[in-house]
């Protein structure tokens, strides 16, 4: 069958298969072959139950592109995110999916110049993806206008509940006309999430797609801090302490995956690069080579890695940190498949550090950080291979050649030093320590803070001093990281550096009072 003919049969244009292609999507997800037939030939709404990683946006995105006009001058439609990372992604992803379709997609949220966005509502956009606190500053201003939008669409629905946004949803929900199609997306369907849902949607059609157990479940997943400068001396180190290490390398462009692998090569690493610049027969011609494992580290971006099919992948490495949380779930995915273990690791550098933890918290997976293995950790590692593999030698039938040699040798030499000469001889290089570079620690606690909400204020005796022991008794955080105390009458606020939040978040989540937890992400600014 040809390639996607499976979602030509879902009833999209050509000019948004030819979109596609380009992306190297080959088959629908099962929640894009629920939900696009739905929106393509029926007038119900929908709520989808469906994870991060299975393709929502698509299911959504592609659809709504076929369906509205182009150029009306008025907002068709709007999707609203929990995040403005994720508002920038799920924008990115509808623009790269509109093909020659003349729509203007734009993402508005705190943070990004309120005036920028004037400018653009004022020209006239189609589809606007965007936070709930931005958007109703919008409405606010009149600035925004959703009394004509065919589509209305609520991702995540479940974070939104969490980040205490549910309030705004509703508010926003208030300022649409009747007749549009609403759309909820969420991983997880809390009573709150389908109280919305009945009260403010029409008869609407239930897709729940599984989740897939075997994708993540069964994966080892891992982050470093390293630097840029450091990046390849990391990967080798790495490649080097697995044995039988078989993995796929994530780049972000065509000139880093060929830049990584040509740089492998020089080292002695037996490896190969995959890119949308490979004609179809040297595609082939790699991946065969892959297969067979005559190369055991394929270096690839997203595009040219999508729907290719290797079993027993030890690892996948993002070299370059993944730009979502549905490609990071792509990517590790390749790894732990078949009922298999697996390890993804992942390269974070300080900037990058934030992206990372967006990844973690929307995906709803567990990444823990590691330090890089040490060089003389390597060297024993690889020591203790190769003694193994001359024992295998000496358990097999020795060829007469090298014993008729080898007794010479033992006549005229020390034993041990002949053997250790040999050594020398054929792993000088590999057990040299001098063949790694030095790695310095890359950090990322001053890089970026975030600013927390904490439901304690004055009415609970709490002054900067009291509220910080606090956190330090509950966190084991320390105190010179919480800065920026602010106390009121019923609840205050804090900076810390975005590992500190994570930390403080992940012990009050499970501290919760009256179902709410007592320190959460601050709502956006405006």
């Amino acid at each position: 069958m040809e390639k996607l003919e499976k979602f030509r049969q879902l009833g999209l244009s050509e000019n948004v298969l030819k979109a596609l292609k380009s992306k190297g999507f080959e088959e629908p997800t099962q929640i894009q072959k629920d939900t696009i037939p739905l929106l393509l030939r029926g007038d119900k709404d929908i709520v989808g139950q469906a994870q991060t990683g299975t393709g929502k946006t698509a299911a959504f995105g592609l659809p709504i592109i076929e369906k509205i006009a182009e150029r009306s001058k008025t907002v068709q439609a709007l999707i609203i995110t929990p995040t403005r990372e994720l508002a920038i992604q799920v924008a990115e992803e509808i623009n790269s999916l509109k093909g020659d379709k003349k729509l203007l997609v734009v993402p508005i949220y705190g943070g990004q110049s309120i005036d920028l966005q004037f400018r653009h509502l004022k020209r006239g956009v189609d589809i606007v993806v965007g936070t709930p606190g931005r958007i109703i500053d919008h409405l606010n201003r009149r600035s925004l206008d959703l009394r004509n939008i065919s589509y209305m669409v609520i991702d995540e629905a479940d974070e939104m509940l969490n980040m205490g946004f549910i309030d705004e949803v509703e508010e926003i929900l208030k300022n649409t006309n009747p007749d549009k199609r609403v759309l909820l997306f969420s991983a997880t369907m809390p009573n709150e999430v389908l109280r919305i849902a009945k009260k403010y949607m029409r008869d609407y059609d239930l897709i729940e797609v599984e989740k897939e157990h075997t994708t993540v479940d069964l994966i080892d997943q891992i982050y470093f801090e390293v630097s840029h400068s450091n990046k390849f001396e990391a990967l080798c180190r790495i490649i080097d302490i697995e044995k039988g290490f078989y993995g796929l390398i994530f780049c972000r462009t065509k000139v880093d995956v060929d830049t990584v692998a040509n740089h492998l090569i020089e080292r002695g690493y037996y490896a190969g690069a995959l890119h949308g610049d490979m004609s179809q027969n040297q595609r082939e011609g790699i991946l065969g080579k892959f297969k067979r494992q005559k190369i055991n580290v394929l270096v690839a971006t997203d595009v040219a890695a999508r729907g290719i099919d290797i079993e027993n992948l030890t690892h996948v490495i993002n070299y370059s940190s993944p730009q979502d949380p549905d490609s990071y779930i792509h990517r590790i995915g390749r790894t732990g498949r078949a009922g298999k273990g697996g390890t993804a690791v992942t390269f974070v550098t300080p900037d990058e550090y934030r992206k990372l933890m967006f990844i973690k918290r929307i995906a709803k997976v567990d990444i823990r950080k590691e330090k890089l293995p040490k060089v003389e950790d390597i060297i024993k590692a690889k020591r203790s291979r190769i003694k193994t593999e001359i024992e295998d030698i000496i358990n097999s039938e020795t060829p007469v050649e090298y014993m008729e040699m080898a007794e010479s040798l033992l006549e005229e030499n020390d034993p041990g030093e002949l053997v250790a000469a040999l050594l020398k001889c054929a792993f000088f290089e590999e057990l040299d320590e001098r063949s790694y570079g030095k790695i310095s620690e890359a950090s990322v606690d001053d890089k970026g803070k975030t600013r927390l909400f904490v439901a304690l204020g004055k009415s609970r005796g709490m002054n900067p001093k009291k509220l910080v022991d606090f956190i330090r008794r509950e966190t084991k955080v320390k105190p010179k990281k919480i800065q920026g105390v602010k106390i009121f009458d019923n609840f205050s606020f804090i900076n810390v550096p975005f590992r500190e939040a994570e930390i403080i978040l992940d012990v009050f989540k499970k501290k919760k009072q009256k179902g709410k937890s007592i320190i959460q992400k601050a709502k956006e600014e405006k």
